[in-house]
């Protein structure tokens, strides 16, 4: 499972307003690469793909998780960084066994 934090959620709510997108949700996911070894990918759909597992949180926001994306990333809690320096999406995920200094990177 993967939790969305109310600030997370209410930014996901904000961005697709601006998008002009009314059904549909964040997909998050992870690819390999980056400093660590894996990286977190972001992108906007208007539903899931077959086989996502979805995930709802405050607001009724959602994101949309492949399988093999949530074997790295269940029981991540998903917020959003407020700070006028590093604004942007956290994961604050259990599985990371190291992460870069950036944050969008980590190795399992």
């Amino acid at each position: 499972m993967i939790h969305i934090s109310e600030t997370a959620a209410h930014k996901i709510r904000t961005l697709m307003a601006k998008q002009g997108i009314d059904e549909g949700g964040l997909r998050v996911g992870v690819k390999g690469g980056g400093c660590s070894g894996l990286s977190y990918t972001f992108a906007w759909e208007k539903q899931p793909r077959l086989g996502d597992e979805v995930f709802e949180g405050p607001d009724g926001a959602k994101i949309y998780v492949d399988k093999k994306s949530l074997l790295y990333l269940n029981g991540t809690v998903l917020d959003y960084d407020t700070n006028l320096i590093s604004k942007g999406f956290v994961f604050n995920n259990p599985n990371a066994k190291s992460t870069c200094g950036c944050g969008s990177s980590f190795g399992a």
